[in-house]
């Protein structure tokens, strides 16, 4: 499927984990608040079940989150949105895309010497996730690289 240009600023996002992780935290809050309302017997007290209601609200948190990573590139740069944190990338920042054969993920290789871990990139998407790397190595070349330190 060619890319067209309008393609080429879509989000990255997993293939696979993003909806999973969306269904899954789903599944935690219906579920548990199903089965604290269904139960009888000892424990059934109301605090036990409010407790049973948000211990699966706080783990469909944490599996929406995991469903919220992604990249989302635009003219001007790269916003990268992680588990817990987000950042804002100008293209120039970026001096190289590497997506080792180890990785999980691929991470960015930025002007200041840090690493960014794309978590929205995943080696578990096998050959789309390896498109999605090729992808954002394409724009920040068109983009421009940051130039090479001067020692």
């Amino acid at each position: 499927m060619p890319t067209g240009a309008g393609d080429r600023y879509r989000a990255f996002r997993g293939r696979w984990t993003t909806p999973v992780a969306y269904v899954l935290a789903l599944s935690l809050v219906v579920g548990s608040t199903v089965m604290a309302m269904a139960a009888r017997g000892l424990g059934t007290d109301p605090v036990n079940r409010a407790s049973f209601i948000v211990f699966g609200l706080a783990c469909a948190v944490v599996a929406w989150r995991f469903g919220a990573v992604r990249a989302v590139p635009d003219q001007r740069g790269l916003t990268v949105i992680n588990y817990v944190r987000r950042r804002r990338l100008a293209w120039a920042e970026i001096v190289s895309v590497r997506f080792g054969s180890g990785d999980p993920w691929v991470h960015l290789d930025l002007a200041d010497g840090s690493v960014l871990a794309v978590m929205g990139i995943q080696r578990s998407d096998g050959e789309h996730g390896m498109a999605e790397a090729r992808r954002l190595a394409e724009l920040v070349s068109e983009h421009g690289e940051a130039p090479e330190p001067e020692l």
